[in-house]
């Protein structure tokens, strides 16, 4: 892989779509010393372009394939209904190129993601989820086996620039992955929302039971994880026998939470899985 930033410390990374995520993940980037000249994007849209200019000073173009002529590593950081379409388009110079590969996009496999782009290339695979807009995301990632060390290393800060990673043995994993944290903020957005609708139909005022549902969620995932106890351990250590905790706890037990999560979790992997079918055969 040609380098055109071999006098920085860091890969030239170009992103091909300018949505929130990409903007994150550049804007995430910078905080972590990264230079303006080290980042380009691509959109068609000149609002998104703008924006880009506007709050990140880094170099945008219209055209996809002024980014990919450049990139060192090349961020797809597009819907999955265009992803055969705009990288068919860019295969010719990826070829010229061969950048390494990172593709954010839910649902796409490696194997159709190389096939479109031409074949031959070093792919990672990661799924972050929204919190990464807020720069506490949890990203899960899958390298072919033409991604090195060092490629692995910089796919990795790239999406650390965002919050936490783990890197996954088995590409089918990303589905659970998408199942668990891509999809996870609204497992736990729901539980918030029917804690605070409970808590005003049993009186609170609505500010106050908006405040104390999220306080309360926000202390929580804290103490999970600044402790180095697991989450049942946590649980069994709030929960006083005969107390308020154990019968609220015990009427969702009965209630059968744990069958309804893990159907949950099982239905949004088979839904990925269905998707990522879907896409491949479309294309």
């Amino acid at each position: 892989m040609t380098s055109t930033s071999a006098n920085t410390a860091h890969p030239l990374v170009g992103f091909i779509g300018a949505g929130n995520m990409a903007r994150s993940l550049a804007g995430g980037l910078l905080k972590n010393g990264w230079n303006t000249t080290q980042i380009i994007l691509a959109d068609p849209e000149p609002a998104q372009r703008q924006a880009i200019q506007t709050v990140l000073d880094v170099k945008s173009f219209a055209d996809n394939g002024e980014v990919a002529a450049r990139a060192d590593v090349l961020v797809l950081a597009i819907k999955p209904q265009v992803f055969a379409d705009v990288a068919r388009a860019l295969a010719h110079t990826v070829q010229k190129r061969k950048p390494l590969i990172v593709s954010i996009a839910a649902g796409v496999r490696i194997e159709d993601i190389e096939r479109w782009l031409g074949g031959d290339l070093p792919i990672v695979r990661a799924m972050p989820n929204t919190a990464a807009l807020i720069g506490s995301g949890a990203s899960g990632m899958y390298a072919n086996t033409r991604v090195n060390q060092v490629m692995r290393n910089q796919a990795e800060s790239i999406l650390r620039a965002v919050g936490v990673t783990v890197w996954l043995n088995d590409e089918e994993l990303m589905d659970v992955v998408t199942a668990l944290s891509g999809s996870g903020p609204a497992y736990f957005f729901l539980v918030m929302e029917i804690l605070e609708e409970a808590a005003i139909d049993a009186g609170l005022d609505p500010g106050q039971a908006r405040l104390l549902t999220l306080e309360t969620a926000f202390g929580a995932a804290k103490m999970a994880l600044e402790g180095h106890e697991e989450p049942r351990q946590l649980r069994h250590r709030v929960t006083s026998p005969g107390g308020t905790t154990e019968s609220a706890i015990k009427v969702l037990e009965e209630g059968g939470i744990r069958h309804q999560f893990k159907n949950a979790i099982r239905s949004a992997v088979n839904r990925a899985r269905e998707i990522a079918d879907l896409f491949g055969k479309k294309s």
